[in-house]
């Protein structure tokens, strides 16, 4: 199966025996429910309820936890925690000499090392840990890991969504596991409660396919009206950040969605549960007007 090296991921590691209550409290994922080899999609947010960073969070043991991070937010997520800490008897260090791996697809040999599971999605595959010099064996070209998650329509924060200014449902977050509803409070828990119980969010990360090249950054037009921008592209599909409202306006009105000269279709992920707008607009309108 392929193993690929993720250059653009970093670990971080907690450890300590208040580790596993302070982190419960902080971040978005469930702790105290793990056992060792378990993995979860969490994230650090905000007071006001936007991604710091997203991460995979491993348990290694009863005090001891792995955050698997890009590797571009692991020095503000590690000064954030540190912040947040005060007196809880937990430490944290980033782990230099070790690397990440995806590991997905059809089987085949994998290195020696502990081999997560991606929390967020089976089809996925897991995460391996190994050491730094191991996983410079390996191959770093991200382009087949790339492909495999955008055919499944997984976000990636950067790319699909901007660190700070998001929040956790406009990330799909909430629809991959990535926040416990059940637990208790966290940092911007009452935000993100908020908005999973009293409004819909308007902004949402869905796929989208087409028949023609496009690139990443192309805006997705309903006439001459902005619905979204394509955030991720792979070969005939992407995903793209829509405005669920305009969508579902030109969805209900038969006006096509375009990128440049490109018709593009915009669909929920197979693992979504959101409702799309027009689905529902759609299904009102077909009982309404259907013949009994």
């Amino acid at each position: 199966m392929p193993v690929i090296h993720l250059t653009d991921r970093t670990l971080i590691r907690a450890s300590g025996p208040e580790a596993s209550k302070f982190l419960h409290g902080v971040i978005t994922c469930n702790v105290q429910t793990m056992a060792p080899g378990d993995s979860r999609y969490g994230a650090l947010l905000t007071p006001q309820g936007k991604i710091i960073s997203d991460f995979l969070f491993y348990c290694e043991d009863a005090d001891t936890f792995l955050f698997d991070v890009p590797a571009e937010r692991a020095e503000d997520l590690l000064k954030r925690l540190v912040f947040h800490r005060l007196r809880a008897k937990v430490n944290f260090e980033r782990l230099e000499g070790f690397a990440v791996a995806a590991v997905f697809g059809a089987a085949g040999p994998v290195p020696a090392g502990p081999l997560y599971a991606d929390p967020r999605l089976p089809a996925l595959g897991g995460r391996l840990v190994l050491p730094l010099d191991a996983a410079a064996a390996l191959s770093s070209d991200p382009a087949a890991y790339e492909a495999h998650r955008i055919a499944l329509g997984i976000p990636k924060g950067g790319p699909d969504f901007a660190y700070g200014d998001t929040f956790p449902h406009e990330a799909d977050m909430d629809q991959l596991g990535g926040v416990d509803f059940k637990k208790g409070c966290y940092v911007g828990q009452e935000v993100v409660s908020r908005m999973e119980h009293r409004s819909t969010p308007r902004n949402r990360l869905v796929e989208a396919l087409f028949s023609a090249p496009l690139t990443v950054g192309q805006e997705i037009f309903a006439g001459d009206r902005s619905v979204g921008q394509l955030t991720s592209v792979t070969d005939g599909r992407g995903i793209a950040t829509v405005r669920l409202d305009r969508a579902t306006d030109a969805r209900t009105e038969g006006v096509a969605l375009r990128a440049g000269e490109v018709e593009v279709e915009l669909r929920r992920p197979d693992w979504a549960t959101f409702s799309m707008d027009w689905e529902k607009k759609v299904s009102e309108l077909d009982r309404k007007f259907k013949p009994s």
